[in-house]
């Protein structure tokens, strides 16, 4: 049975990564999810803004001055120094010494200018590919949805020529033609899309009149949304498909694979059950693979997509009026 795939050029042992969140940060945890037979891990993102504040506190410091021997010892070595938070440039390195899987950085940010550099510091440390978490949430009502687009691009192709690895791109599902931004991103440069983020939306607290942050994980009934348009793009567009957000079980990971995922990145399940989980999917699909006569991944790879599924009109409106006539029934 063969379980092996290929995401953004790179050879994986089968199709279920970690995607980014908080169990990336400890080696020792990534170490144990690679045993558990994990094929490739994103690392957590690092933020636009952490890059921004390490620049801001090295220069005040370099403006300050050493004020007494002590003071001095806190200062960087300016040739030593690398721009934003070195801790997870070190984590890059370590990871891929403690690992043989591949290891994807992950940068979070909303304009150009700062994920060129530290794209390339991220590459100079080892990362083997780079995933751009482009988060723009644009407030005035004078900016349109073309200039919003335009900028995801030109970060796309900035970075792409700034590094020399493969680059995916975590898109948002709120694109007014997403299947038209897809392509071109994927003309701008991008090896791979990962669908889709999710927005973590704040909440009122009406006591003390706050705005406080509300964090939930997902669930399998998030998936359908990234069935949908992995069924609509894979069709068009020759590109390297992650799913992620609502992957929990083999199931899930099956019907990924055959709406067009080349790999399916779990995170809420791995938080709930523990890097094992990972093991018990592999199982399941290795044996739902034998029982349905599939001897590779490769042949389920987009076998449900919009050009190849027996009703490709349930995947578009047909099935928005099915759904609302069924609840009579």
């Amino acid at each position: 049975m063969n379980l092996s795939t290929t995401y953004l050029g790179l050879e994986l042992k089968n199709p279920i990564m970690c995607g980014a969140c908080p169990l990336g940060t400890n080696v020792d945890m990534i170490r144990q999810l690679e045993d558990a037979g994990i094929s490739g891990i994103v690392l957590p993102s690092l933020f636009e803004e952490e890059i921004q504040h390490a620049v801001r506190a090295l220069m005040e410091m370099e403006a300050a001055g050493p004020s007494s021997a002590e003071a001095s010892s806190y200062l960087p070595d300016p040739e030593g120094y690398h721009v934003g938070p070195n801790e997870y440039l070190e984590l890059i390195t370590k990871a891929k010494e403690a690992t043989s899987i591949p290891i994807i950085a992950s940068l979070n940010g909303a304009t150009a200018g700062g994920w060129t550099k530290y794209a390339e510091k991220m590459v100079a440390a080892g990362a083997d590919a780079l995933e751009l978490n482009v988060y723009l949430l644009p407030f005035g009502a004078e900016e349109t949805g073309a200039s919003v687009e335009e900028r995801t691009i030109e970060i796309v192709r900035a970075v792409k020529e700034a590094v020399n690895v493969p680059v995916a791109v975590k898109l948002s599902p709120f694109f007014s033609s997403l299947a038209n931004m897809s392509k071109k991103l994927v003309d701008a440069g991008a090896d791979g899309l990962v669908l889709f983020n999710r927005f973590y939306q704040p909440d009122i607290d009406i006591e003390e009149l706050d705005v406080v942050p509300n964090l939930r994980l997902s669930t399998s009934e998030e998936l359908r949304l990234r069935l949908r348009w992995l069924a609509i793009l894979s069709g068009q567009i020759e590109t390297s498909l992650s799913a992620t957000g609502g992957a929990h079980t083999a199931v899930d990971v099956i019907k990924s694979i055959m709406a067009g995922a080349h790999t399916v990145q779990m995170v809420s399940a791995l938080l709930i059950h523990g890097a094992d989980h990972v093991g018990r999917c592999l199982e399941a699909l290795e044996f739902w693979m034998k029982e349905h006569d599939y001897d590779s991944i490769d042949k389920m790879l987009g076998s449900m997509n919009l050009t190849k599924t027996p009703n490709p009109e349930a995947i578009g409106r047909a099935n928005y009026m099915k759904v609302l006539d069924s609840w009579n029934e």
